[in-house]
């Protein structure tokens, strides 16, 4: 797939960013992100008339997207035999809630008219065809292991607000994702997948609510957000990075790869962790460096023998997250391609100006050679729908690293550009390259940097990813915003982020890697 994306002059930016000041008054957006159940009811609560295209059921209510149970996230066993048709039947689950989702968006007045239609039209087809498909992996599991139970449960969905606008600030968070890009700082994250993360949301600012007089709608070129109240000023947000102390025994290597910014363009829309053999499983385009085979339909094998951008050819690991586009009315060649505009994910794709892969050690004991083909996914793709228990994505700006967003995108100010971090787990159960829910294999450490029982330390992931983007302008037909692809029901949400690796080092260079992380050097 080809480029279109430009780069605006350092003078077209300077005059977005005194628009953006003008339009969003000089200060940073603080809006709370709150998050739904789908047992709360059909008609989540919401502040009326604050959002220009959200719509509002009869009561008032104002509802933005659909909101599905995470049917992926509650299989904790799998057998190894029915894995892949279980997979490809959760990629059936998301393909339904995509095309509900565009009979939901192309529907909008009529569902504000009358709820019934909502209802009957979009909210019970979508139950029917769900529990088709979980009765499908309910019967699939059943072959090989213990039957499942309480999925069943699962099939119905809702319509919801997308929280915008309904609260104050974040508040002044402390403890944040804590992850912030620098080495091993990303060690505190017990809950960036499991739950709990110290220090809340961890995103506040000065805790001013942006109500909805500066909101832009669901926005976004192709209407599915986002919007005015997903960014803050980064100036006006507080330090929450917090680091564990090393302790006597630490690894405090370093070893980083380079390979590329995907300057050549390769992209797809396939997730061949989550989704193997499916075309167009993530519903957006993905951004690859590293392996060059990696695709819906690759094994080992093609991974092994594939080509690699990575400098040192001993890595050919697979690196990938989803695009960043900047939403300025303008197309990329995908509009009318599966992930791109057919998935409502549209704009110009960004390559970024810089990108470091990074693995560092652990504060609290030596770490172990990963073992080859284990996947990783750190952050989740539907946090805006599922909540945060598994939501790892980390917005700052250059200068300002030391403050970590995890769901706002920042405003950076003049000569400062967009970062995006990725923190993954570091450590691993022993045993296996996967899991049925591509998550519990792995595991962050606790604030402390102690492994959970039974893991064990591993060399940590952090990549760091720049971009050189205008700050956002939301000014009707002429807004002009950068936004991360998502699936279309979670309107390009911040909170959304993820990033997807798997280990293709071969055993001399990882056990490179190991000794000089163990050893305490800086390695390349």
């Amino acid at each position: 797939m080809g480029r279109t994306s430009r780069k605006r002059s350092k003078l077209a930016n300077r005059a977005i960013a005194a628009s953006a000041a003008l339009i969003l008054g000089g200060g940073g957006l603080i809006a709370a992100n709150s998050y739904a159940s789908a047992g709360e009811g059909w008609w989540p609560g919401g502040r009326d008339g604050q959002q220009q295209n959200r719509t509002r059921a009869a009561d008032g209510r104002s509802v933005s997207t659909i909101d599905c149970p995470d049917v992926g996230n509650s299989l904790r066993e799998v057998p190894d035999d029915q894995r892949f048709a279980v997979d490809r039947e959760l990629a059936t689950l998301d393909s339904q809630i995509t095309v509900a989702y565009q009979r939901f968006a192309d529907n909008r007045q009529r569902v504000e008219a009358d709820r019934a239609f909502g209802e009957n039209q979009i909210l019970a087809p979508l139950r029917n065809e769900r529990l088709v498909i979980i009765q499908r992996i309910v019967a699939l599991i059943d072959r090989s292991a213990e039957r499942p139970q309480g999925l069943e449960q699962m099939a119905p969905c809702t319509l919801r607000d997308d929280g915008n606008g309904q609260n104050g600030g974040a508040g002044n968070g402390d403890g944040g994702n804590g992850d912030g890009g620098n080495g091993g700082d990303g060690q505190n994250q017990n809950g960036g997948q499991d739950g709990g993360q110290d220090g809340g949301d961890g995103n506040g600012g000065n805790g001013n609510d942006d109500g909805g007089g500066q909101d832009g709608g669901n926005g976004g070129q192709a209407g599915n957000g986002p919007e005015a109240g997903d960014f803050v000023a980064i100036e006006d947000v507080q330090p929450n990075v917090q680091q564990p102390r090393n302790r006597r025994g630490a690894s405090r290597g370093t070893f980083t790869t380079d390979c590329g910014v995907n300057a050549n363009g390769k992209f797809n829309p396939d997730n061949v962790i989550v989704a193997p053999g499916v075309s167009n499983g993530a519903h957006h385009m993905h951004d690859y460096v590293g392996n060059q085979a990696n695709d819906a339909f690759a094994s080992d094998d093609d991974l092994a023998a594939g080509a690699t951008t990575c400098r040192n050819q001993g890595d050919r690991s697979t690196y990938y997250w989803p695009v960043l586009r900047l939403q300025n009315g303008q197309d990329e060649n995908d509009a009318a391609a599966d992930g791109g505009g057919n998935d409502q994910n549209v704009g110009e794709i960004q390559t970024p100006s810089q990108v470091t892969l990074s693995f560092v050690g652990s504060p609290r004991s030596k770490v172990t050679a990963m073992p080859r083909f284990l996947r990783i996914i750190t952050g989740d793709a539907k946090a805006f729908v599922n909540g945060d228990a598994n939501a790892n994505a980390s917005w700052s700006c250059t200068g300002f690293e030391d403050r970590q967003l995890k769901d706002k995108y920042p405003i950076c100010p003049e000569n400062s550009q967009v970062v995006r971090t990725f923190t993954f787990q570091s450590c691993w159960d022993g045993q296996n390259t996967d899991s049925a829910n591509h998550r519990t294999h792995v595991a962050f450490a606790d604030a402390g940097g102690r492994c959970p029982q039974g893991f064990r330390a591993i060399p940590q992931l952090v990549q760091r990813i720049v971009y050189d983007v205008p700050p956002p302008v939301f000014d009707g037909g002429n807004a002009s915003v950068f936004a991360v692809d998502s699936f279309p029901e979670q309107l390009h949400k911040p909170v959304t982020d993820h990033g997807d690796f798997i280990n293709v080092f071969d055993e001399r260079l990882m056990n490179k890697m190991v000794s000089c992380i163990n050893g305490g050097r800086r390695c390349r």
